[in-house]
């Protein structure tokens, strides 16, 4: 027997996990993805997942070998050639099966704590919501809401908060309507003058973090009764809501979970529940995030053999 292997890797790092003889181990990091002009570049986080593996006595030249890896990666879709993704990873950390997932797909399994049909919404500096039942038919269902990024949607993420408070801050400055002189204020302590603000959240790549970081100032104002800045919690909420919501239209009773950072914001969270409550449906606690999903889908890969398969979602080596 060897060991199985979950992987997660996002924007922000490597995150990997094995279970060998039933003991998991503890989560290792690295760098996270590197984009460049091919996409992202999986060689090189491959590499460091396999240092990773061989500094803790498991896989290629060791006496523990890899019977089963998960790979889950964002950016799957749009960024990678999943193929290549596979024979990557397959070769580079030399398990006997292989599996790489769509970071949708592992932060479902991770959140429900099995393989079900279900829905997630993600809410962090982005939001997504993915759905399935995990059918392998023409009439299964796998569908993926959002997740479109800061400019044309992830509504409802911090990053989406973090924009519309700015908004608010703006059209005080202005002398329009629904302005917010609190988010105003706030908003010049963390970017100083409004000439600036366009610079700072338009042209830098890290454009979504910076407006993410201005969430926890729109929620505080929203606590504090700031009347802008509770719609601005609402509609997040709501809109979340929806994503969900549709991400498990189709299937037949689904769990519905909702992770994230920006969840830990009271106003936002309340919000979502109101919205999924007033749809007849219910939020279920999470199990866990998109690395345990990916330790969860390498044990039953390693177990039986297989998962469930998807032609943009889910691939085997």
């Amino acid at each position: 027997m060897g060991a199985v292997v979950g992987v997660d890797v996002g924007g922000s790092g490597l995150r990997l996990q094995w279970a060998y003889a039933g003991q998991p181990s503890s989560v290792h990091t690295a760098p996270g993805a590197r984009i460049g002009e091919r996409g992202v570049d999986v060689a090189a986080l491959t590499a460091d997942a396999a240092r990773l593996l061989s500094e803790g006595g498991v896989g290629v030249g060791t006496d523990v070998p890899v019977d089963a890896v998960c790979w889950s990666q964002r950016g799957l879709l749009f960024l990678s050639d999943p193929a290549e993704v596979v024979s990557t990873v397959a070769s580079g950390l030399g398990a006997g099966r292989t599996a790489v997932v769509s970071d949708a797909v592992a932060s479902l399994v991770g959140a429900l704590g099995s393989v079900r049909p279900g829905a997630v919404v993600a809410a962090g500096t982005g939001a997504v919501a993915f759905g399935t039942d995990f059918g392998s038919k023409d009439t299964s269902v796998w569908r993926l809401v959002d997740g479109w990024g800061h400019v044309l949607g992830d509504r409802g993420s911090a990053a989406w908060v973090g924009l519309h408070g700015l908004r608010a801050g703006l059209r005080h400055h202005d002398g329009l309507p629904d302005g917010s002189g609190r988010l105003l204020v706030a908003g010049e302590s963390a970017f100083g003058a409004t000439s600036r603000w366009p610079r700072r959240v338009m042209t830098g790549s890290n454009a979504p973090e910076l407006l993410a970081s201005f969430a926890p100032q729109v929620v505080e104002a929203a606590i504090a009764g700031d009347s802008m800045a509770v719609q601005i919690c609402r509609e997040a909420g709501e809109s979340l809501a929806q994503s969900l919501l549709a991400a498990a239209v189709g299937i037949s009773t689904p769990t519905l979970v909702a992770t994230g950072g920006l969840l830990n914001a009271a106003p936002v969270r309340a919000a979502l529940e109101s919205a999924v409550v007033a749809a007849g449906g219910a939020l279920t606690p999470a199990a866990g995030g998109a690395l345990e999903g990916a330790l969860l889908l390498a044990t039953l890969l390693g177990e039986t053999g297989a998962i469930p398969r998807h032609p943009a979602y889910v691939h085997l080596s």
